[in-house]
C-alpha cells in the first residue's frame, strides 16, 4: 500500500501533511498546486488513507478495515470528484458529489474526504457553489483539489485553503527512481531526467514510452546530419516531426539538450557529464564546426521557436526557419 515514504521529494508538504494529522490540526480544505503528472493525485491517495487509517498514525497501516477498503478502492468516506465534460467541472457537478452530499455523516470512518483533480477545470459559478461549502464545512469535512494552476482559482477560494506547492524533484532523486525501481539503464534514465525536469510521473511516463524513443532516434539522426542535406531533405524531416501523436516542444527540447551537450562539451572536453555521451564523436563535430555564439545562437532559435509555436505561428514556416538556423551556425 501506497505510503507517505513512497512519495519522491516533496519533504516539505510531506512535513506539513504529517504534522497536520500528528497535532490534529488537520485543515478542511487543501490545495495541491503541481504541474501535470507530478503526483498531486499520489499525494492525495496517502494523505487521505492516513486520514483514515484506524490505528491514527502519520501513515497508512494498510493492515486495518479502512486500508483493506482503500487498497481495494472501495473506501466509502474517500470521494473522488468526477466530472462528465473533459474541459468543464460545472455547478451541478460540484452541488450533486459534494454540498449535497457533504451533510451527510461519515458511513464508517472519522472523516469525509472529497478528492478533486484538475480543479482549475471548475467554472467561476461552480467555485462559487463550492465556496458556499468551504465557508462552514462539518467538522468531519476535508476536501483536496487538485490543480496545474493555481491562477484558473478565484481568491476567495484559494484563502480558504492551505495551499501546498509541488515542487521539482532532484535529478538525482529521479534518475535513482528510474534505475532502482524501474530498472532502466543508466543512459536512458540520464536522458529521461533530463527531459523530465524533476517531473516524476513525466519521467515514468517517457521511461515507458516507445514512441517518446523513437522521436528521440529521429531527433538525433536529423542533428547528426543536418549540415550534410539539402533544403528539400530537411523538409522532408519536418513533415516526418508532424506525423508523431508528440509534443513539438519536446522534440524541440531533444534538439535543445542536444546542442547545449556541445556547448558544455567545447568548454570542457570533458564527455562524462552530457546527457548524449554515448554520441560523442558527433557532439565533438558540432563543438570543433561552431563556435560558442553559433552554438548559443542555436539554443536561442530553438527557444524562440518553441515560443512561436505556443502562438500557433505557421509550424512548417517555424520549422524550416529553425532548421535554417541550425545549418547556418
Amino acid at each position: 500500500m501506497a505510503k507517505f515514504t513512497d512519495i519522491i521529494g516533496q519533504e516539505q508538504l510531506k512535513e506539513h501533511l504529517q504534522n497536520a494529522i500528528t497535532m490534529n490540526k488537520v485543515s478542511h480544505a487543501y490545495l495541491i498546486n503541481g504541474e501535470r503528472s507530478s503526483g498531486k493525485e499520489f499525494v492525495a491517495k496517502v494523505f487521505a488513507a492516513a486520514l483514515q487509517c484506524e490505528k491514527g498514525g502519520t501513515e497508512p497501516c494498510g493492515e486495518c478495515h479502512s486500508c483493506i477498503q482503500v487498497k481495494s478502492g472501495s473506501q466509502p468516506d474517500i470521494i473522488f470528484v468526477s466530472h462528465d465534460k473533459p474541459n468543464t467541472i460545472g455547478v451541478e457537478d460540484i452541488r450533486t458529489q459534494i454540498n449535497n452530499d457533504i451533510g451527510i455523516k461519515p458511513y464508517s470512518s472519522p472523516r469525509k474526504v472529497y478528492i478533486m483533480s484538475e480543479g482549475e477545470k471548475m467554472t467561476v459559478q461552480a467555485q462559487n457553489a463550492l465556496l458556499k461549502t468551504l465557508e462552514e464545512p462539518p467538522e468531519y469535512a476535508v476536501i483536496l483539489i487538485l490543480t496545474t494552476n493555481v491562477e484558473a482559482l478565484l481568491p476567495t477560494i484559494l484563502s480558504r485553503c492551505v495551499v501546498l506547492n509541488m515542487k521539482p524533484v532532484p535529478d538525482h532523486k529521479v534518475k535513482k527512481y528510474l534505475m532502482e525501481e524501474l530498472q532502466i539503464p543508466d543512459y536512458k534514465a540520464n536522458i529521461c531526467v533530463a527531459f523530465a525536469r524533476g517531473n516524476i510521473g513525466k519521467a515514468k511516463m517517457l521511461a515507458a514510452s516507445e514512441e517518446f524513443e523513437k522521436v528521440k532516434e529521429e531527433a538525433v539522426t536529423l542533428v547528426k546530419y543536418i549540415n550534410d542535406m539539402d533544403i528539400s531533405e530537411v523538409v522532408k524531416a519536418i513533415k516526418k516531426i508532424s506525423e508523431y501523436q508528440f509534443d513539438v516542444t519536446d522534440y524541440l527540447d531533444i534538439l535543445s539538450v542536444w546542442y547545449r551537450d556541445a556547448l558544455l562539451f567545447k568548454a570542457t572536453k570533458d564527455a562524462n557529464s552530457l546527457i548524449f555521451k554515448n554520441e560523442i564523436q558527433y557532439i565533438r563535430k558540432v563543438a570543433d564546426r561552431s563556435t560558442y555564439e553559433g552554438i548559443e545562437t542555436i539554443v536561442k532559435a530553438l527557444q524562440q521557436a518553441k515560443r512561436r509555436l505556443e502562438a500557433n505561428v505557421n509550424f512548417d514556416l517555424t520549422m524550416e526557419l529553425l532548421l535554417l538556423t541550425i545549418q547556418e551556425n
